[in-house]
């Protein structure tokens, strides 16, 4: 097993609710440590580019408004397959079919609320960090 880092964003329906303590307590629980983090306000734009991936999708306008609509905290993560083990402690995007124990069966407000963002992949983990953080951001 390698060490990996990944991406994490807690959105603005868990910030509001003051849950990222909770959160964060369920990822390091997780084995995972939180190697950079930093509290923020997306602008449009940036929230734009960050989901430019589904500019073509019918809830892409929705979701931008969503992500700029309070702060989010953005996190770097680091530990053995970051990347798997954080989409498990996460749960399904769907807060209705996540498995008990995971952040969005215990936090999702909905699908489109759903607490928490993870990178699928370790090129899209690479270039997400890189929106947010430098190397010298990132404490380990």
């Amino acid at each position: 097993m390698a060490v990996q880092r990944t991406f994490s964003i807690i959105k603005p329906d868990a910030t509001k609710r003051n849950l990222t303590g909770k959160v964060n307590a369920m990822i390091e629980d997780a084995g995972l440590r939180i190697v950079g983090q930093r509290r923020v306000q997306l602008s449009e734009d940036q929230a734009k580019k960050f989901y430019e991936v589904h500019a073509e999708r019918p809830f892409y306008g929705d979701l931008v408004k969503f992500m700029t609509s309070g702060p989010v905290v953005v996190q770097v993560l680091e530990g053995e397959n970051a990347i798997a083990k954080y989409r498990e402690v996460m749960g399904a995007t769907n807060p209705a079919e996540a498995d008990a124990g995971t952040i969005r069966a215990a936090f999702a407000e909905s699908i489109d609320a759903n607490t928490v963002h993870g990178s699928d992949a370790p090129e899209t983990a690479a270039e997400e960090i890189a929106q947010f953080f430098t190397d010298a951001d990132i404490v380990g």
